[in-house]
């Protein structure tokens, strides 16, 4: 080969080393950038990412205060709806006492129309079933009277209405007139008392008697100053009740009905059912007698609201006159 082409050979290779050797410089060089700059590329990025959590915890926060405010806000509807719910049960109530208002409008005038036409009927014709009672009566020997109210049971049982117009107008009266007549009873084998619904005054004694002591006596009057069982304002469910419960061939048993109000629908439909729970032997005597002691808390204006109290009166002296008892209708709070 000759030195001209020997000299343009070598020419060539220095030419394409020097041309590796830069590139594998510049690639060196953007090592070193990209190295230098990565530093501060994490440190953006930090500031950035705490900026972030910074706005996340605000917007955090935010969304704690917007859930308080959302229970405090539920809460509230709750106790507005737990406050309906107690007025619509009120008015409910109130709904069944001016519905029995209503059928005692509706009937009253019926009621006492058919009492006259009994009344008038009995004056005219005295039947051969009177005539034989009458004459019973006559053998019979005389019973124990206490201003007309015959004393001669062993066991008493007091029936009373726990009504609110019972305990807001009459409960202090109701009280005195029990003492009275634990007082005609000095000494009897067995007292209970019951609500008109049937509730007992001492559940360790339903379906028992109560021992008669003074003691005994003492806690009866004493438990009716805070007894507040539920009433319908009408006393035939206790009267039913206490004769099913008590009743006994053997024991000579007294009722006394304490109320002011009869809601029920029919005075003739309870002295029929009445009559035949509390079923007559064969010389007219009753199981139970039946008395009654009417308040006059129904009386008071409005003068509409007095029918249920009409209806009770009406009721409770037939119940009486039917089953050998006395009904006392008081005319003042203060008797």
């Amino acid at each position: 080969m000759s030195r001209r082409r020997r000299r343009e050979m070598e020419g060539i290779g220095l030419s394409f080393l020097d041309a590796i050797f830069c590139g594998f410089g510049a690639i060196l060089l953007l090592f070193v950038i990209a190295r230098g700059a990565e530093p501060q590329l994490v440190v953006r990025d930090a500031e950035t990412l705490r900026a972030e959590l910074r706005v996340l915890e605000e917007e955090r926060a935010e969304l704690d205060g917007r859930i308080n405010d959302m229970q405090a806000e539920s809460d509230a509807r709750q106790s507005e709806i737990a406050s309906a719910e107690r007025l619509v049960a009120r008015y409910r109530d109130e709904l069944t006492t001016i519905q029995g208002r209503h059928r005692a409008a509706s009937d009253t005038a019926a009621v006492q129309n058919r009492i006259r036409d009994q009344l008038a009927l009995a004056q005219q014709q005295l039947s051969e079933e009177m005539k034989r009672l009458l004459a019973q009566r006559r053998e019979a020997p005389p019973e124990r009277l206490v201003g007309g109210i015959p004393v001669d049971s062993e066991y008493i049982i007091f029936i009373i209405d726990t009504s609110g117009s019972m305990q807001s107008l009459a409960w202090p009266l109701m009280r005195r007139k029990l003492e009275e007549t634990l007082r005609l009873y000095p000494e009897v084998k067995g007292i209970q008392v019951m609500n008109d619904e049937g509730a007992f005054m001492f559940s360790q004694y339903a379906g028992k008697w109560i021992p008669d002591s003074p003691a005994r006596r003492r806690a009866i009057v004493e438990r009716l100053q805070d007894w507040r069982p539920f009433s319908n304002s009408s006393p035939v469910e206790g009267i039913e009740a206490a004769i099913r419960i008590y009743y006994q061939p053997d024991r000579k048993i007294s009722l006394y009905v304490f109320g002011d109000e009869f809601t029920g629908t029919s005075i003739d439909d309870v002295v029929r059912r009445v009559d035949q729970l509390n079923r007559a032997d064969a010389r007219g005597n009753r199981r139970v007698r039946i008395h009654g002691v009417g308040f006059p808390t129904m009386f008071a204006p409005p003068a509409q609201s007095s029918y249920t109290g009409v209806r009770f009166a009406t009721l409770m002296r037939e119940l009486a006159r039917r089953n050998g008892g006395t009904f006392l209708g008081l005319n003042s709070a203060q008797q």
